[in-house]
């Protein structure tokens, strides 16, 4: 017998919890100003609590080829690249509408 989620009483291979927790979260992508001019790309609005924010953040640094670190629910990146964690977080599931650019 198939082993059952406890949270949607579907077997775990039909599980759809993790795409509707996907679906519920806003996420915003924003560029703040740092320290002697330096840009960092700050991703906040995700649920840690759903997703592991390490494990996101180290594909992040992967897919844009920088620095970063993840601190108190938010991900933070060094340099500008807004449009590529939006193109990325669209690749790994989340809701385009749900992804909000500043």
């Amino acid at each position: 017998m198939a082993e059952v989620c406890s949270t949607c009483g579907l077997p775990k291979d039909l599980c759809v919890c993790g795409e509707i927790e996907k679906e519920q979260q806003r996420i915003r992508i924003r560029l703040e100003t740092r320290k002697f001019g330096k840009a960092t790309t700050i991703i906040d609005g995700m649920d840690d609590k759903s997703q592991n924010l390490q494990s996101v953040a180290q594909k992040l640094k992967t897919y844009c080829a920088c620095g970063g670190t993840h601190k108190n629910g938010q991900i933070m990146l060094q340099g500008d690249h807004r449009d590529r964690v939006k193109e990325f977080l669209i690749k790994i599931g989340y809701p385009q509408e749900n992804i909000e650019l500043q």
